[in-house]
């Protein structure tokens, strides 16, 4: 007879030996799933629980296992539920029935035990990473109004680490994306763990986990059968595998994408036309392409922001009249909402639609001519950008058919950034005039002038002052001071869309009074938006537009467009023509050439 005796079982729950979840065999597996104990295999002694706890507090020790079985269904249904936009997230949208749960728990009930923990691990895993990229969806929808792209949007990722880096220095950069790798690692495994967990508790009670995923199933195909709703949200749900579906599709056409556009790049009416034929309305004519940072239609038609816009579009008209112009206004849909500015000047100036930074990249490495290239083609105009909003090496300058590019460091200016902008707009265009534009003895400029102090955050921004007063910028040291902070203002939606619309007025006041001032005879002003604010201005709305004008003193210009139906003044009419910002391009350079005069 053997002188060993077995181990003392404990009750469930506290510290038995069996390595399987809580201590029981699960019902219909064999003691093969499990670690052998016995004669030839002597059991491992254990502490009962952790550090022994449970067995002193049997009670507390039931209730942890309770609870955490009951967190871990909750973190797995709340992940399957949670939708990918914060307009979308609502009390009620937490409690329907995924047909998810329910396949996924059939699926764990009939896998023996080493293949169940491994499904529970990797879907687990995906699940968590599923709700990371839906958490993700939400920020891009609030600043872009779409979802992110698995496929383009890998490189903005860098965009905003350099937005930590210019906000909160150096060291705020890297504890942010420290912060971030460790919260996504964190959410892998927690809800990888709570799957695993979910998984054992189905196997234990493997009869009652049976009948109620039946129970679901039905209940699911009944409700899903009757349209049943609760609170305005469809109770039986297939939203995740939806979710994924759109996920798949959004990849394959984005994969699919670069064959198209590439098809399209060498297709231009102009490619062959002579450079003594392009622009010949304009010849001798200094031409200012201008971009207003966010410059949206809500920016004119919202009734809040409509009436001081209204009147600073007046007063702007009133003041280019006294000086002699006459302006002519419509509308354009921008590829981009939110954020996104390259994308949209690369729309206007190629003719192409640019809608991700795949486009971007291969339109920038192409030898596909813009408008702005077009003007240096002629070699009629020397061709300047003024960007402010370029802190770094911009390459692509070159490729836009730019002779001379100033950004924010060769402006001159000497005073504070305002938040995200580098240079307050009226500087901007003062230092045009100095640099290029009051210089005399001068060949005719064609200038790419990309305003920045509308740029989301709008806090704290600019105001006007006498142009005498500009100096060097230091003045602005003041004015940024008298402004408002941006981790205020964005606590209120009201006060972002106050402050968006303060900003859109200081940009609007810079230019009008800019050509009252220095505009003459043979000064064309081109001034467009280059996307729709972030949804938190635009209530969300999906529409793109963006304002388009052109001024000009000398009537033959204004007269070359007079059969584009366009508004008389700054405002396009609500009835205005609407163009893709792809079409302007081609629109212009047919207006303005090849012709004679």
């Amino acid at each position: 007879m053997s002188h060993l005796t077995p181990p003392r079982q404990l009750p469930d729950g506290d510290g038995d030996v069996n390595p399987d979840a809580d201590g029981d065999t699960p019902p219909g597996e064999s003691s093969a799933d499990t670690e052998p104990s016995g004669p030839t295999s002597p059991a491992r002694p254990t502490r009962p629980g952790w550090f022994g706890w449970r067995r002193k507090f049997p009670r507390v020790g039931e209730g942890v296992r309770i609870g955490t079985t009951v967190l871990a269904a909750v973190l797995v249904l709340v992940a399957l539920l949670i939708p990918n936009r914060l307009d979308r997230l609502t009390l009620e949208s937490f409690f329907r029935i995924p047909v998810e749960a329910v396949f996924l728990a059939a699926v764990l009930l009939v896998l023996p035990a080493k293949p169940r923990r491994i499904t529970a691990v990797v879907t687990g895993a995906f699940v968590g990473l599923s709700a990371i990229l839906k958490c993700v969806d939400m920020g891009f929808y609030q600043t872009l109004a779409r979802p992110f792209d698995l496929v383009f949007d890998w490189v903005l990722l860098s965009d905003a680490a350099d937005f930590l880096k210019d906000s909160f220095g150096r060291t705020g950069e890297l504890l942010a994306v420290i912060g971030v790798i460790v919260l996504a690692v964190a959410v892998l495994v927690v809800s990888a763990l709570a799957m695993v967990r979910l998984a054992e508790v189905l196997a234990r009670h493997r009869p009652v986990a049976v009948r109620s995923t039946l129970v679901l199933g039905v209940a699911w195909i009944i409700c899903f059968t009757l349209g049943v709703q609760y609170g305005g949200v469809t109770v039986a749900t297939k939203g995740y595998t939806q979710y994924l579906a759109n996920r798949v599709q959004y990849v394959r056409d984005g994969l699919g994408d670069a064959e198209v556009f590439k098809k399209q790049l060498p297709v231009d009416a102009f490619a062959n036309t002579p450079s003594d034929q392009l622009l010949t309305g304009l010849r001798g004519k200094d031409v200012m392409l201008t971009f207003i940072e966010s410059y949206g239609r809500v920016a004119i038609d919202d009734p809040s922001m409509a009436p001081e816009i209204d009147k600073t579009l007046a007063e702007g008209n009133a003041r280019l009249k006294s000086a002699g112009f006459a302006a002519r206004s419509g509308w354009l849909r921008s590829p981009v909402t939110g954020a996104g500015s390259w994308l949209a000047h690369s729309t206007f100036l190629s003719g192409l639609w640019v809608k991700n930074q795949q486009r971007y990249r291969t339109l920038t490495t192409s030898d596909r001519a813009t408008l702005t290239s077009y003007f240096q083609k002629t070699g009629a105009w020397r061709t300047v950008g003024i960007v402010p909003g370029v802190r770094k090496s911009w390459p692509e300058g070159k490729y836009f058919g730019l002779d001379h590019i100033y950004d924010s460091t060769h402006l001159g200016y000497q005073g504070p950034y305002f938040s995200w902008t580098p240079v307050p707009d009226q500087f901007s265009l003062e230092a045009f005039q100095k640099l290029e534009h009051g210089k005399k003895n001068r060949d005719p400029i064609m200038a790419e002038i990309i305003l920045a102090s509308s740029h989301n955050p709008w806090s704290p921004i600019a105001h006007m002052i006498d142009w005498k007063d500009l100096g060097d910028g230091k003045v602005f040291y003041k004015i940024k001071k008298e402004g408002t902070n941006p981790t205020e203002v964005w606590k209120s939606a009201k006060r972002v869309r106050t402050e968006y619309r303060k900003a859109i007025q200081y940009s609007l006041d810079s230019l009008t009074q800019w050509m009252q001032r220095y505009g003459d005879d043979n000064t064309v002003l081109v001034f467009l938006g280059d996307h729709q604010p972030v949804p938190t201005v635009t209530g969300g709305t999906a529409n793109r537009d963006v304002p388009i004008t052109i001024v000009a003193r000398d009537p033959k210009v204004l007269a070359k467009v007079s059969d584009w139906g366009w508004t008389e003044g700054l405002k396009p009419a609500a009835n205005a023509p609407e163009w893709g910002m792809n079409k302007f391009r081609d629109r212009f350079l047919t207006a303005y050439g090849p012709q004679s005069g």
